[in-house]
């Protein structure tokens, strides 16, 4: 009888997920957008890059560093200025991001085997991409000094040093972002939609009649978190197709590993969403509440930067975030094939969150019927 109770509660959740506008805008729009959004848009790499140069150097030093910058994929133009008056209102103006100056003694410099200096200026209005322009030139530059007759004197003495990225060997950011948006979608609409069902129980004049019924308060809960559970993992199974065949990032470890976290992982989401809805009297404070666990979830996980590069106060607050933990199961299943002795460090904090939620929200749900 109790599994009657419980499927029919079940199916009447998915129900009114499917049959609510709302709802369904919900399922369909944000994974669409973050998946094109996240995967395309938010990178890391800086490209169609405008720069400036101002060359007081005709010699063949300098016209093979203008060249060399020019038949870079990353600098979409090149504007060439006269004086620094005109750099210094092309920066001032947003109209570059960095700008180059090659003094008039550059190439004579380089053939006596003096030492031929740059400026670089950069926009610190926008550090981050300031930063990266500046070391793409520095490249350049390294690799067209290494060329010259001093550098290679110096090379013959020197030890070449051979980079080798593990893992992504070609630094392709999709293989990075798209694991990410598995764990993060999958927070997403197990978060809200679980926080927008008793909610929306309480707000259509439902909630009288699901505590007359034959349901026992912990029947309710269960049905309450299985159907956010299973949209949840319809949403995983989207993006690890997604991931595979459209993005060609390599599954190398198990996927019964990554599903059977995953159950854990979306049970301590589904538990938070439980809480924010149990404290919640309107959908709209649900949605709320529910974004304001996301937004900081987010943040502290590790998906944009290093848990390690964060303030030593602030690091002890990720560890009551699940996608801190599941966001190490899934890029390490997809990317490093990592042991499941790891995954089962990563999981059972997962399990140890989903009690401590799932037993607030069973709390406040009976103190709300007192």
């Amino acid at each position: 009888m109790w599994w009657s109770r419980l499927k029919a509660l079940i199916i009447k959740e998915l129900l009114a997920v499917m049959r609510d506008p709302k709802s369904r805008l919900i399922l369909i729009g944000p994974p669409i957008v973050q998946l094109l959004v996240f995967s395309y848009a938010a990178t890391l790499e800086v490209r169609n890059v405008d720069i400036a140069l101002l060359n007081r150097d005709s010699g063949h030093w300098a016209q093979e560093l203008v060249q060399r910058i020019d038949g870079s994929p990353t600098f979409r133009s090149i504007s060439s200025l006269q004086n620094l008056t005109e750099l210094q209102e092309a920066v001032d103006r947003q109209r570059v991001t960095a700008a180059l100056v090659v003094g008039p003694d550059f190439s004579r410099n380089i053939e006596a085997g003096r030492p031929a200096d740059l400026q670089i200026i950069l926009d610190g209005r926008r550090s981050n991409a300031s930063q990266i322009v500046a070391g793409y030139l520095n490249q350049i530059v390294a690799t067209l000094a290494a060329e010259t007759p001093a550098g290679e004197h110096a090379a013959a003495r020197s030890v070449a040093v051979v980079p080798r990225n593990w893992f992504n060997p070609n630094l392709i950011f999709q293989w990075f972002m798209v694991p990410n948006l598995i764990a993060s979608i999958a927070l997403l609409i197990g978060l809200i939609v679980t926080a927008l069902s008793i909610a929306r129980e309480r707000e259509l004049g439902t909630f009288d009649q699901l505590m007359v019924s034959p349901l026992r308060t912990h029947e309710i809960l269960i049905g309450k978190f299985i159907p956010p559970m299973m949209i949840g993992l319809f949403h995983m199974t989207i993006y690890i197709l997604a991931a595979i065949f459209i993005f060609g990032v390599p599954l190398r470890g198990s996927l019964l590993l990554l599903y059977g976290s995953s159950l854990f992982y979306l049970a301590s989401v589904a538990g938070l969403g439980l809480f924010i809805s149990a404290l919640s009297t309107t959908q709209q404070q649900a949605i709320l509440g529910a974004f304001l666990f996301l937004v900081p979830a987010m943040l502290l996980s590790g998906f944009a930067t290093p848990i390690e590069n964060m303030p030593d106060w602030l690091q002890p607050l990720t560890v009551i975030n699940p996608l801190r933990y599941f966001l190490v199961i899934v890029k390490g299943v997809f990317l490093k094939d990592i042991p499941p002795a790891e995954v089962l460090n990563q999981t059972w904090p997962l399990l140890v969150i989903a009690a401590i939620t799932l037993s607030a929200a069973s709390w406040l749900f009976r103190r709300r019927l007192e």
